[in-house]
């Protein structure tokens, strides 16, 4: 194929290569899928069957295991998942058998203001539009699961109001005395409509219309269902998670659990269909599974255990991606993700872009949907230094903490000047660190044979792999030293109500050894999406701690996070059609 990034849209170079991808197939034979243990969904990609794959191989880790991450990103994004593609592209390249492991995109900023997420230019997972239009149906089914038992709990609350005790023991039930105040979980849709964050439900004349009370959503991705599905090893122990959500509180503060409401069963029945991972390709024929979809400012930032197990029991290299940067999704892979899967990374791929170390160093404002400041295509080279000095460093530092040398990959842009390019890689290489120049948007795998070899160079070298803390210290004790020694601030606040939250948790043996998983702003460090490099002189304000029992974590709650994201004034929705003559969709990217 010969297709030029720099003159044909995503969407336009993805249907050019889709005329010539591999049968998937064969895409699952060369990645070693047996026959039996391939789930068809048409000729372009197929669900695996994740624990037939996991006990005819033992389970075992295989493969040399990637984690790719990234500097504090602007709001247009550094180019991660195009990153990680390129590097699966470059891996090819060298004959070397591997896979990646990516999260799905979620519908909400596909149609809002970033766009899809299947990569870039020559860096792509194909088929486009399935993967950004629902795939094989997992949404759907973490929707399905959530919403499910959203009704479970209002219909409950209906039926203790309008009976006596005598009616509910005639029907099986205990009286739960959940009370409307203290309910934990939300609907759940997956698009970025802010103007159902807070409903009031259950209205209208008579009894019968359910249980009048103050609700809301939050966007798919958000769900605990969604963060069960990414941690969760087996069907089983999926099952088992969910079973623990605690979706409300009673009126003498006993959790309520989707056991207690008799609805995991039918919860997990929905998720069935959405527990094995969907294999798809890169433009250059590379395996990719896409499971879960998390979002890392305020859920966990990762795509399934599941996927990441079967990659790298079949394979010799499985590269996967955290969300957002180093200080929220590697951090989340680092002292979550690899404590649930029980593997450990071989190599971590830091990713810079000489746009987004320019604003670190101190750079005007980058907003989509304007023109980009001349201070980010014309060469700037005491902007770019500071920005090196400042976040790009503190990110490498944080990948250190973990015991772990990373690789500093400058993903390249056209505008990137040879000089621009030469500082980034002395200022990563007197850091101790291997750098890579990688072109792989503009040229695939090609463009990424450097970068590869370096991966490859590094999977080799032993590393100290450690957690950050010893899940006996006290929850409040690891939040803090996570804040001094990851985000670089001096401490926590908390607010009145979130410190009496924590102090409960902490009182129970059971909540007080689960791992913490902070919702932040993925713009800085810190927990103020304006304070750009690496900010000092700043402590982390918790307003709030919930409790993902299900999932396994506990998440302090700072800044301005939106748990249901709003839509732009000039969306992606407005440049998507269909081809009514072939079907085919345009303007994804």
């Amino acid at each position: 194929m010969d297709l030029d990034p720099t003159k044909l849209k995503d969407w336009q170079i993805a249907e050019a290569a889709e005329a010539e991808m591999r049968p998937i197939a064969e895409v699952a034979a060369d990645l070693g899928a047996a026959p039996a243990e391939i789930i068809p969904y048409g000729h372009a990609y197929a669900k695996l069957d994740a624990a037939a794959i996991l006990a005819r191989t033992g389970g075992r880790q295989r493969a040399k295991y990637i984690d790719v991450t990234a500097i504090t990103p602007t709001p247009l994004g550094e180019g991660k998942t195009t990153t990680t593609v390129g590097l699966l592209e470059g891996l090819g390249r060298l004959g070397k058998r591997c896979c990646g492991t990516l999260r799905q995109p979620s519908g909400g900023p596909t149609f809002n203001i970033k766009g899809g997420a299947a990569g870039g230019g020559l860096a792509q997972v194909i088929p486009l539009s399935p993967l950004s239009l629902g795939l094989t149906g997992d949404f759907d089914a973490v929707e399905k699961a959530n919403n499910l038992c959203m009704v479970a709990l209002n219909a409950r609350m209906q039926h203790e109001r309008n009976h006596d005790d005598a009616w509910l023991a005639a029907k099986g039930l205990r009286r739960l005395d959940i009370d409307p105040a203290r309910v934990q979980m939300r609907w759940a849709l997956d698009f970025c409509a802010q103007g159902l964050r807070q409903i009031r439900i259950g209205l209208g004349s008579g009894p019968l219309n359910g249980f009048e009370m103050d609700s809301g959503f939050y966007i798919t991705v958000a769900s605990e269902v969604m963060a069960i599905l990414a941690v969760a090893n087996d069907l089983a122990d999926l099952r088992r998670r969910i079973g623990r959500i605690v979706v409300a509180y009673s009126k003498n503060g006993t959790p309520v659990t989707a056991d207690d409401l008799e609805v995991a069963g039918a919860m997990t029945a929905w998720m069935t269909r959405a527990i094995n991972p969907t294999l798809m390709q890169t433009i250059e024929g590379q395996p990719v599974l896409v499971h879960a979809g998390p979002f890392a400012n305020i859920a966990i930032g990762q795509n399934s255990v599941i996927a990441d197990r079967v990659a790298c029991a079949l394979t010799d290299y499985a590269v996967t991606e955290s969300g957002f940067a180093a200080d929220m999704g590697f951090e989340k892979f680092w002292n979550i993700k690899c404590r649930c899967s029980g593997l450990r990374p071989d190599a971590v791929v830091l990713v810079a872009t000489v746009r987004a170390l320019k604003r670190h160093g101190g750079g005007p404002d980058v907003k989509p949907g304007t023109p980009l400041d001349p201070a980010y295509t014309q060469e700037n080279l005491a902007l770019l230094e500071a920005g090196c000095r400042s976040n790009l460093l503190a990110h490498i530092d944080i990948i250190r903490r973990a015991g772990i040398r990373p690789v500093v990959c400058l993903n390249h842009f056209h505008t990137d000047t040879d000089a621009e390019v030469a500082l980034v890689r002395r200022v990563a290489e007197e850091a101790g660190c291997r750098f890579a120049l990688s072109k792989h948007w503009e040229k695939g795998g090609a463009g990424a044979e450097e970068l590869a070899r370096q991966v490859v160079a590094a999977c080799d070298e032993p590393n100290d792999f450690a957690y950050l803390c010893d899940l006996g210290e006290p929850l409040s004790q690891r939040l803090e030293r996570q804040v001094r020694e990851v985000y670089g601030g001096d401490g926590v606040d908390y607010a009145p109500a979130a410190l009496e939250k924590l102090r409960a948790y902490e009182a129970d043996p059971e909540t007080a050894r689960l791992p913490v998983c902070v919702a932040k702003t993925q713009y800085s460090l810190s927990d103020d999406a304006t304070r750009i490099g690496r900010p000092t002189g700043w402590r982390l304000k918790v307003q709030d701690v919930l409790l993902y029992q299900g999932a396994g974590f506990v998440v302090p709650v700072s800044g301005k996070i939106m748990l249901m994201p709003g839509t732009s004034a000039n969306p992606a929705y407005r440049r998507i059609d269909v081809d009514t003559a072939t079907g085919k969709v345009r303007g994804l990217f």
